[in-house]
């Protein structure tokens, strides 16, 4: 079965915005494509939400959750509480079309998350409203802790998550034989899955959620709200406010009373999360973390259409007028809530044993300092630490060189220097005259054999140096007939002249580096050629008209013969003539250029 998040690696195009994006780095560059490693991935799903080219790809269990549809007497749906701030005035077509889809119950997720909430209010009671503990509200979190701060593993919350023990509450109510279908906007909800069977038995994203219904011929607008399945067994209250920042402590009756709180504190996205797991200690307040900015509301599988606020906004709406309905809202069971705290993760029948993967090594500083050499940094200042390769820095990508994660080709400043390089030796070494300029025709980069022909310049001074004292300069300064770059720029096709320039003859010919951008132009020197052509065709037209002297004697024999020789003759002598003396400088199309 495919991983929770993927890599269609077809489509991936070197641009390394998700390894730039991914907070733990968790995606390996082989071969130019950006692959995720499963032992590294936290499936935050971040990669997912910014791939340009729709590389990275969230498995669709779509197929999964119709079998089980199948095979199952009984499936519920256990139903995100950010289904309010996604579906915002549409909650009862949602609940019309699960009944269409063929649920036999809609359960919401917050039941789970006041059970969670009721354990931990007990464990605080009981210990002076001092709560040590990481939130497991958050899988991405949870895998967070486990493969990268093991250490701090004491500080996870001894609960399971809300989704975990609202699917235990519902095999103890309903029996252990129904199905369980979770509904929301987690990617790593679906990892959940896949490492406690059961508990859920399959996870779907809203999109996913779409899909099902277009494949079944109608849409969320279709759906009747008279049809609507209630919550079962009830609606949540307070709990409903949990896919918020912030929503598990206000859920508390510990600490959700309080506006000054120091025994609890929130944080959401991994940029601020980050930072938490080098300083947890016993003394510590409870940590609700949650990897998407804002909470669950920012989900990478919803409608970013609407904005953070409004959506946070329609969450508390929604809640608000829960608890000022009136209506018997859910109360937690106080024997379940026993069964949270005192079993903890062992409500979970079918946990599949995670191996401890260690993918951290310890490298010494000659290592990196080999590496960095490798990737061009031969001194401090090259490492410029640009963030092109995806990396914070040089060192860490360097790191990642040395760890098999990265490729030296993932350097934007090596690759350039190295391309400039090659270039440098090619001006240098090619025996013709090049120039290569920009749409403002502005000399970019040219050669000595250049500036020697257009230069006129002192051989006595032309050395390298020269070189970069005339990049930059107009093209104007040195060739007469710069117009002509202009209309090359943009021509169909690209043609070869032949330009009489001074007392020299040169082949041209115009070639795109970059279209709009930059173009340039080889002169060929064919001067030499052209004199010994010259030679040849001056001996030729002594022996011609020797011979026409002859012809001319004996004239009033050939008659009209004689004067169509004459002719004849002289249209070889005009066909192999240059006529140097009567040409001007400028170009002519060149009629022997390959087709």
């Amino acid at each position: 079965m495919l991983y929770p998040v993927y890599t269609e690696t077809t489509n991936c195009r070197d641009c390394y915005k998700c390894v730039r994006t991914c907070p733990v780095k968790a995606i390996q560059i082989k071969d130019g494509s950006a692959v995720i490693i499963k032992e590294r991935c936290i499936f935050c799903g971040r990669c997912v939400a910014v791939c340009p080219n729709n590389a990275k790809k969230i498995r669709n269990d779509l197929s999964r959750a119709k079998i089980l549809m199948g095979t199952k007497d009984k499936v519920i749906c256990s139903l995100a509480p950010s289904f309010a701030s996604e579906y915002e005035g549409k909650e009862e077509k949602v609940l019309a079309a699960l009944k269409r889809l063929g649920f036999a119950a809609v359960s919401e997720t917050a039941i789970g998350a006041a059970f969670v909430s009721a354990a931990i209010d007990r464990y605080a009671k009981e210990h002076d409203g001092k709560c040590p503990w990481v939130s497991t509200a958050c899988p991405s979190v949870v895998e967070l802790v486990k493969k990268y701060y093991p250490q701090d593993l004491e500080y996870l919350a001894k609960v399971p998550s809300p989704l975990q023990t609202h699917c235990a509450y519902l095999r103890k109510t309903y029996g252990e034989d129904i199905g369980i279908i979770f509904i929301g906007p987690c990617v790593a909800k679906k990892n959940e899955a896949d490492i406690a069977p059961g508990y859920p038995d399959i996870a779907l994203t809203w999109d996913e959620f779409a899909t099902w219904m277009k494949d079944e011929g109608f849409s969320l607008d279709d759906a009747d709200p008279a049809d609507a399945l209630p919550f079962s067994p009830a609606k949540a209250g307070v709990s409903a406010f949990y896919p918020v920042e912030n929503g598990q402590i206000v859920t508390s009756e510990l600490w959700g009373k309080g506006a000054f709180c120091q025994d609890a504190v929130p944080l959401s996205g991994m940029g601020e999360i980050g930072q938490v797991f080098t300083k947890l200690d016993p003394s510590m307040p409870f940590l609700e973390l949650l990897s998407c900015e804002g909470g669950c509301i920012n989900g990478p599988v919803g409608n970013k259409s609407v904005s953070l606020a409004e959506r946070k906004s329609a969450v508390v709406r929604f809640t608000r007028s829960r608890l000022a309905s009136g209506e018997k809202l859910f109360t937690p069971d106080e024997d379940f809530v026993t069964e949270v705290l005192e079993k903890g993760y062992g409500l979970l029948k079918t946990v599949i044993p995670q191996e401890s993967v260690s993918f951290s090594r310890h490298f010494t500083e000659e290592e990196i300092a080999q590496a960095l050499l490798e990737l061009g940094k031969t001194s401090k200042e090259d490492e410029l630490n640009c963030g092109g390769c995806g990396y914070n820095t040089c060192r860490d990508m360097a790191v990642a060189y040395l760890s098999g994660m990265a490729e030296a080709e993932m350097c934007v400043t090596k690759m350039r220097k190295e391309a400039q390089s090659k270039v440098d030796v090619l001006l240098r070494t090619i025996p013709n005259a090049i120039v290569i300029v920009n749409k403002d025709l502005n000399i970019a980069d040219c050669n000595l054999n250049f500036l020697r022909i257009f230069g006129d310049m002192d051989e006595a001074i032309l050395d390298e140096s020269m070189l970069s004292l005339v990049n930059g300069l107009p093209l104007e300064r040195f060739v007469p007939f710069y117009q002509k770059f202009s209309d090359e720029f943009y021509a169909q096709k690209r043609n070869q002249y032949r330009l009489h320039y001074k007392d020299k003859f040169l082949r041209v010919t115009f070639f795109l580096v970059e279209a709009g951008r930059l173009l340039g132009a080889m002169f060929e020197d064919i001067t030499n050629p052209t004199v010994r052509r010259e030679t040849v065709v001056k001996k030729a037209e002594d022996v011609i008209q020797k011979s026409l002297e002859t012809v001319q004697q004996i004239a009033s024999l050939l008659g009209e013969n004689a004067a169509e020789t004459e002719i004849m003759l002289n249209s070889m002598i005009d066909a192999f003539s240059v006529h140097n003396e009567n040409t001007g400088d400028g170009f002519t199309l060149d009629e022997d250029q390959e087709q």
